[in-house]
C-alpha cells in the first residue's frame, strides 16, 4: 500500500523557505490546514487533523514540526483511525513556562506510548525544546531519536531547502 504524506505545521504556519513547504511542492505532500495558525486551540487542531487523517485514508505517515507534535499526540490518545507512522522534527516543549502563552491549550504534554512508528528529530540548541526533554519524550513516545546538532528550532531559519537528510529518516518509516 502507497504511503499518503500529511505535512502538519506549528504555530504560525510553515512559511515559504520551510522545508516542510519545499516538501509539499518538491513531493506533492498535503499540508493539514489549520482553521488558527496563531491562536491555536488544542482540541480544534486535534479535530482538523483527524479529519485529515480520514480524509486522507490508510497508510497516512504524518510529517510535524514544532508545535503539531504536540498535536499528534493528543490525537494519538483519542482518535479511532492508525497511521503507519510520523517524523516528529522540532517538538515544542509545551510544558514550559517560558513558551508562549498561545501552546498552553496544549499542556500537559501526553507522554504515553504511541501506537505506530515514529522517529524524533531534535537538534542540540533549539529554543523550544531541550536535548535531554527530546530525549525523554523520545523514550516516552516510543519513538527512534534523532540528534542533528546545532540546527536550531529546524525551520524556515536554519535555511535547509529541501533538507534530504530530513527526507531519507521520513523514508525509514515506509
Amino acid at each position: 500500500m502507497p504511503a499518503t504524506f500529511l505535512v502538519a505545521p506549528g504555530l504560525g504556519n510553515s512559511g515559504p523557505e520551510h522545508w516542510q513547504t519545499h516538501w509539499e511542492q518538491h513531493y506533492g505532500y498535503r499540508r493539514v490546514e489549520q482553521h488558527n495558525w496563531d491562536q491555536p486551540v488544542c482540541a480544534d487542531w486535534v479535530q482538523t487533523l483527524d479529519a485529515a487523517v480520514a480524509a486522507a485514508g490508510p497508510g497516512v505517515v504524518l510529517v510535524a514540526h514544532s508545535l503539531a507534535c504536540a498535536t499528534i499526540a493528543h490525537w494519538a490518545a483519542t482518535t479511532q483511525h492508525s497511521i503507519a507512522g510520523a517524523l516528529f522534527v522540532a517538538p515544542a516543549d509545551v510544558d514550559r513556562p517560558d513558551l508562549p502563552p498561545e501552546v498552553a491549550d496544549f499542556r500537559p504534554i501526553p507522554l504515553a506510548q504511541l501506537p505506530f512508528p515514529s522517529i524524533l528529530v531534535a537538534s542540540t540548541n533549539d529554543q523550544y525544546m531541550t536535548l535531554t526533554r527530546a530525549e525523554q519524550l523520545a523514550k516516552a513516545w516510543g519513538s527512534r531519536l534523532v540528534n542533528v546538532g546545532a540546527l536550531g528550532h529546524i525551520n524556515s531559519e536554519a535555511n535547509l531547502g529541501l533538507w534530504p537528510e530530513g527526507h531519507r529518516l521520513l523514508m525509514e518509516l515506509v
